[in-house]
């Protein structure tokens, strides 16, 4: 089974030949208008406004590209549709039925596109025709493949329902769109969402989508506006040859610490990184240990013990494990944090598993690059204050 393939994209370089073709054909005929280039996704990689250029046409020009790119077609053909009497193609997500967009081919696949605006629809079509006809470089980069996605999605699914819960698993390509979702009968309607924005929102942001639900109830409720974040847990990046390919999302497990754990299990499916010496040793090289500090998740999953790779970017709830014992390492960063004391606002997230708002009294401790914490089981403990990243081995051992 093929779980990863590669395609081509237009590169920096690509985009900046492509736009120059086009301008130099678009000041031959003394037009004034604003250039584009998109990836295969729609997102912008370059753009190029000529003296005197209207100053909307430069979102113009980057809905025309977008939707050659993700339409697989010129943007004219939406156009004409539209004007042929088919209105409901106006309704089509993310379409802007207008003249000028024109997709990149390399080979039969499409790499990219370009967008013109500032002029007649057939002189902005013509503008970047002559830029997509330009000679340019594209990089070759790894992607999901169906297969690989389903892999993911049924390895988180299988282990939740080992454990008797039914959440929506949802996994997406490198730019946020659905490749494959899981969803028992069981699961809750509302899930199927969620679970399609947290992946997205760590595919496109190259990190966990924890980290941004870690900024908001940290102090950094602005974190809220970032484009097209949903900033809960739940959302694992994943990484095929130190690049982001895509991304698993879950929700509607028992809690959302739950979906989290399931999402980094999935993920770890896509390609096993450790391996066992055929005594239960496991190994990881300083590689394979950077990848995943990147996101931060398990790196073992036993029914004794855990290894976590710890990543935090921001202060966290306070956390309670009557079975559990903690073992810290720090790796990069520094961190405060608080062990001992009462809580306040508790919840049960899971059996044995507490959280709490705050936590009044205890010992503080600052810890720094070396240091280890061992914190019983049965201790309330919360990171206050963290550096962006904060990196740490765990090794949770059951008490």
């Amino acid at each position: 089974m093929q779980t990863v393939r590669t395609r081509r994209v237009v590169d920096d370089a690509g985009a900046d030949a492509v736009v120059l073709a086009a301008e130099h054909f678009a000041r031959a005929q003394g037009h004034r208008v604003v250039i584009a280039v998109v990836d295969p996704f729609g997102e912008l990689i370059t753009l190029r406004r000529t003296p005197r250029a209207q100053i909307a046409s430069s979102r113009v020009a980057v809905d025309k590209a977008r939707t050659a790119a993700i339409f697989v077609r010129p943007s004219r053909e939406l156009e004409e549709q539209v004007t042929s009497g088919r209105l409901g193609a106006l309704a089509l997500h993310g379409a802007r039925a207008l003249t000028g967009g024109i997709p990149l081919v390399v080979d039969g696949e499409v790499v990219g596109a370009i967008g013109t605006s500032g002029e007649t629809p057939d002189e902005d079509e013509a503008i970047s025709k002559a830029g997509a006809a330009a000679d340019f470089g594209v990089a070759v980069v790894p992607a999901i493949t169906r297969e690989g996605a389903r892999l993911v999605a049924e390895a988180a699914g299988a282990e939740a329902t080992r454990r008797a819960v039914a959440p929506v698993v949802a996994v997406v390509d490198a730019g946020g769109e659905l490749v494959h979702l899981w969803r028992p009968d069981a699961a809750q309607v509302a899930s199927v969402g969620v679970a399609t924005d947290k992946a997205r929102t760590a595919a496109i942001y190259r990190r966990p989508s924890k980290d941004f639900e870690e900024q908001a109830t940290g102090g950094r409720p602005s974190a809220l506006h970032l484009a097209r974040a949903v900033p809960l847990q739940g959302g694992i990046p994943l990484v095929a040859d130190g690049q982001v390919i895509g991304a698993i999302g879950v929700s509607g497990a028992s809690s959302a610490d739950e979906d989290q754990e399931l999402a980094v299990l999935g993920a770890a499916a896509l390609a096993p990184q450790s391996s066992a010496n055929g005594n239960g040793a496991a190994y990881f090289d300083r590689e394979t240990l950077g990848r995943k500090f990147a996101q931060g998740g398990l790196l073992v999953d036993e029914e004794r013990y855990k290894l976590d790779a710890g990543r935090r970017v921001a202060p966290g709830e306070v956390e309670y494990h009557e079975a559990v014992v903690d073992v810290m390492h720090v790796v990069q960063g520094s961190a405060t944090v608080i062990t001992g004391g009462e809580m306040r606002d508790v919840r049960e997230v899971a059996p044995g598993e507490l959280r709490a708002g705050s936590v009044e009294g205890g010992t503080t401790r600052r810890l720094q690059e070396g240091d280890v914490l061992a914190i019983p089981n049965g201790v309330p403990h919360q990171f206050v204050d963290v550096t962006d990243p904060f990196l740490y081995f765990v090794v949770k051992v059951a008490a």
